[in-house]
């Protein structure tokens, strides 16, 4: 016999009940009454039970594992989107198994063989720069698994996404500058591939040409930081721009290496404003003016609408997390 059933028994021989109704009391059955389940579980904490997982997962097939699959894990908004996550995940049972697909995608088509072998019941996604083809994702949802795309979503419909008003958060970027009477723009987006790179150009482009027509807008897709940086020297090497627009965080500390570098002040000499995460721009001074696009927030949307698939209910295709204009001293 078992270490579990041995508990059970114990349990059983204790309250002078059977092993059934122990069972179902821990497990909260509805044929339970109240007083039984409070008795029985208050016995069960003194004597420091815990249910067999691992045997749970065996006659059920299922394990309590939800994955993340990320681009990488050294960025502050998947750190935060992941601590989200995690913390409603305790809440209801389940634990969280994190898998990074820097970017490659035979990486990626790897983990998800990884997350199926390891029966998860449930999958949040960031994709890669190089995906394309969403059949392996379409796969694991006719095999009962939900899968909820976040910040990098696919273009395609038929998919639950949880995303950032990014067409919001360039508008709003692009209405600040345009308010503070700034002429002279440098414009940084990240890798062009990306749907969410799509909606913040073409939503920051539009409104510059809709209502600063005039403007002078110098547009880069460089991605990440040390990129962010070269093109910024580059350019300052010709004329330094009335202002700098970073559309992520990576971008910014690339843009603020350079600013540092040529000992340029913010923002006398230049003004930055960027879309980020929140951390970021308060670790500069003075702290740099964002749009507020938080993913830690969007985490505990993400695990709402996963949280419904996984008790059978249909949730919306698509979840749009507002954003939110933070001011700071640089703009």
């Amino acid at each position: 016999m078992g270490f579990q059933q041995n508990t059970l028994k114990k349990l059983s021989e204790i309250l002078g009940i059977s092993i059934s109704t122990v069972s179902r009391a821990l497990k909260d059955h509805p044929d339970i009454s109240t007083k039984t389940k409070t008795r029985v579980k208050e016995l069960a904490a003194t004597l420091e039970y815990e249910p067999n997982n691992f045997a749970v997962q065996l006659r059920t097939q299922q394990s309590n594992v939800l994955g993340i699959l990320v681009p990488t894990i050294r960025n502050y908004f998947y750190d935060f989107f992941i601590s989200a996550v995690e913390e409603e995940a305790v809440k209801q049972g389940y634990s969280i198994m994190i898998m990074q697909s820097l970017d490659k995608l035979s990486l990626e088509c790897s983990n998800i063989n990884v997350f199926r072998r390891n029966k998860i019941m449930g999958l949040f996604v960031s994709i890669s720069t190089e995906t394309d083809d969403m059949t392996p994702y379409k796969k694991l949802q006719e095999s009962g698994i939900p899968v909820i795309f976040f910040d990098r979503v696919p273009e395609l419909g038929g998919f639950s996404k949880v995303c950032l008003a990014d067409e919001e958060a360039a508008r709003i970027a692009a209405r600040s500058i345009i308010e503070k009477g700034k002429k002279d723009v440098l414009a940084l987006f990240g890798h062009p591939h990306l749907s969410i790179t799509k909606l913040r150009y073409a939503s920051f482009k539009s409104y510059f040409e809709r209502y600063a027509p005039d403007s002078i807008v110098t547009y880069f897709f460089p991605d990440q930081v040390e990129a962010s940086k070269q093109i910024c020297l580059e350019v300052f090497k010709e004329r330094v721009p009335e202002a700098v627009f970073c559309m992520g965080d990576m971008i910014l500390m690339g843009v603020m290496h350079a600013v540092h570098e040529l000992k340029l002040k913010v923002p006398e000499d230049i003004s930055i404003i960027g879309i980020s995460n929140g951390l970021i721009p308060t670790l500069y001074d003075p702290q740099i003016t964002y749009v507020e696009t938080s993913g830690f927030k969007l985490g505990k949307l993400a695990f709402k609408q996963m949280y419904s698939s996984l008790k059978g209910f249909d949730g919306k295709e698509e979840v749009i997390l507002e954003s939110i204009l933070v001011e700071g001293g640089s703009l």
